[in-house]
């Protein structure tokens, strides 16, 4: 997150936050193309993957893969062939007002900043971008037949909404039956949805929809059901949008279902009239310095039964929902954890998950440290629904969880965790591709999403440097998916390439190059000249060899040494007899340090 945010018409310091990574924001909201181009082969959307959503494919019972990228969503079908989404410019902030709809079959322009799937076939996306960098929220869409989706038919009808604003004299949102006085919240900009979250009615259809939107914190939307002329549930109908209160961050809790915790106060657009409010309570996503409540900053949601859990910049909020009645509509009560009150590592929650085991709950999240500088990095969990947590991966950056059964596991910036019981964790080795002629490997340490996949019993994560798929628990073997620009030539990518910033894995950053088609070549030397055409690198590739990884350079010449800034020329030489064209392959890089 950057250091400043905009709420309504005035501007907000976040001075405690600016130094923390808090999102993966290079490659959540701009555009990861390589060779400054968004058009890919093979129709993955962008190398970086940051959402993936696992969902059953109704015409072939296998699993759709659905991937949240840096440029839109791409969808992976039999474990083997990846389609694009098509999206489009005009949607971004194309309604007179957010509350308004439209149907399309087109996707927003933007990074993907949350995903969530329904178990009735519903998908729910969530759209970003940057200005002057700044994050904005571009919108939200949702469709009811992700389900349907197949590589001979790819359309899907979505509906579209405008990132969720308020009018500026809306000082009273309305909360069920009630209201509760807060800040409106009139801009898009560092109101961005962050997570998704679903609760479901008796016939488990999607009945709410919860997105977290960080400035503009914890909002809700109704649905009901659509019905053809047979009387069968054909999809979804979104009624309407409402915001949800949060304890402020010296309440421990807030309840609003009972008589007690509200006011009656004269109504201030209806005069004579009265209105029933949340009783000492405000809405202020402001810092504490500023009056405000970092509790109020949404980040990550978890739903299931009567129970939803809410991470924040101030820890984690349990909420149970009551019953209706005609006092008090429907309501929650909250329950607020944070450090140093309660065993957190650290109070900035970026993401939770659900293990069921044995009959036991296990709540997890992962935790980041905020503003007390004896917070840390790492993981926190609770088997008590909140009464006490404890902690573990202390140090890393965890930006993921996800469990099935008694695994855990855990997508940070140091790579892929597992666990069996939450105090002894395993670290996978960075994913590799072991096929001759097709040897591959991940240039990144950094993983930034997992999913288990329980028909199969595989594992796929998502990294800055493609998406990776294993039916190995213990991922000795992947099978990685990767963006193609040209499969006909010979380029480097990144390009500019900065050993510092890009492609990092082990301490040091890589630049690839991509190869034209051969058949059965072995051995590939790869020399790199600078622009005084002096050789500074000499090394070699073997395809042959399961172990040999990417055709990648360091960035550094052969006495280990990081070449200076400049222009560089590169040398792939095929072997003799197996190469198609009879001369070597010459491919310009930029080195930018």
């Amino acid at each position: 997150m950057r250091t400043f945010i905009i709420l309504g018409i005035f501007i907000v310091n976040i001075h405690s936050l600016s130094a923390q990574k808090l999102v993966p924001t290079d490659f959540l909201f701009r555009s990861m193309a390589v060779g400054n181009t968004d058009s890919t082969v093979n129709n993955m959307r962008s190398n970086v993957i940051t959402e993936i959503i696992l969902k059953e494919d109704l015409q072939t019972n296998s699993t759709l893969v659905w991937l949240g990228t840096g440029l839109g969503v791409s969808v992976i079908i039999y474990s083997d062939t990846v389609e694009a989404i098509p999206d489009t410019s005009g949607l971004a902030n194309s309604l007179p007002s957010s509350s308004a709809k439209t149907t399309t079959n087109r996707l927003p322009q933007g990074g993907i900043s949350a995903m969530a799937a329904g178990s009735d076939g519903t998908l729910f996306i969530a759209f970003a971008g940057s200005e002057n960098d700044i994050p904005v929220g571009k919108g939200f869409v949702f469709t009811a037949n992700a389900s349907a989706f197949n590589a001979s038919d790819s359309t899907i009808n979505w509906t579209y909404f405008n990132q969720q604003t308020d009018k500026e004299d809306k000082n009273y949102p309305a909360f069920w039956s009630g209201f509760f006085e807060g800040l409106p919240i009139t801009v898009p900009h560092q109101n961005v949805t962050y997570d998704i979250a679903l609760t479901y009615d008796d016939n488990d259809k999607v009945e709410y929809v919860f997105t977290a939107s960080w400035a503009g914190g914890l909002r809700r939307i109704k649905f009901t059901k659509e019905y053809n002329d047979n009387g069968d549930v054909i999809g979804l109908i979104p009624i309407k949008w409402e915001r949800v209160p949060l304890p402020m961050d010296d309440q421990f809790e807030l309840n609003t279902c009972e008589d007690t915790s509200w006011d009656t106060i004269p109504d201030p657009n209806s005069p004579g009239a009265s209105m029933r409010v949340v009783k000492d309570f405000y809405f202020n996503p402001r810092d504490p310095i500023d009056g405000g409540n970092h509790n109020h900053k949404v980040f990550s949601i978890l739903t299931y039964g009567d129970t939803i859990w809410v991470g924040t910049a101030n820890g984690i909020n349990r909420g149970i929902f009551g019953g209706y009645s005609e006092w008090f509509g429907y309501c929650i009560n909250w329950e607020h954890y944070s450090y140093p009150a309660y065993n957190l590592s650290g109070n900035f929650v970026v993401g939770l998950a659900l293990q069921m085991h044995k009959g036991k709950r296990v709540i997890w999240a992962a935790t980041v440290n905020a503003d007390d500088p004896t917070e840390q990095r790492g993981v926190s969990y609770t088997n008590n629904d909140g009464l006490s947590w404890n902690t573990a991966l202390l140090g890393e950056r965890v930006y993921n969880i996800t469990a099935q059964d008694s695994l855990v596991f855990a997508a940070t910036a140091n790579g892929l965790w597992k666990t069996e019981d939450g105090i002894n964790w395993a670290r996978y080795k960075p994913a590799q591709q072991h096929i001759p002629y097709s040897t591959d490997e991940v240039l990144a340490n950094e993983v930034y999403s997992v999913a288990f996949d329980t028909s199969d019993n595989s594992i796929w994560i998502g990294t800055g440097d493609g998406v990776a798929h294993s039916y190995d628990l213990d991922g000795l073997d992947w099978k990685i998916f990767r963006a193609e620009y040209d499969i006909d030539e010979d380029y480097a990518y990144p390009n500019p390439f900065s050993p510092y910033t890009h492609n990092v894995l082990g301490g040091d950053g890589y630049v690839r190059f991509h190869t034209n088609e051969w058949s059965e070549s072995s051995e590939i030397k790869l020399d790199v000249y600078n622009f005084a055409m002096e050789k500074v690198f000499a090394g070699s590739f073997d395809r042959t060899a399961t172990s040999s990884g990417a055709l990648k350079w360091n960035g550094r010449d052969m006495e280990g040494r990081l070449v200076n800034n400049g222009v560089y020329f590169v040398k792939l030489t095929y072997p003799e007899g197996y190469n198609i064209k009879p001369s070597p392959h010459w491919v310009k890089l930029i080195v930018v340090k």
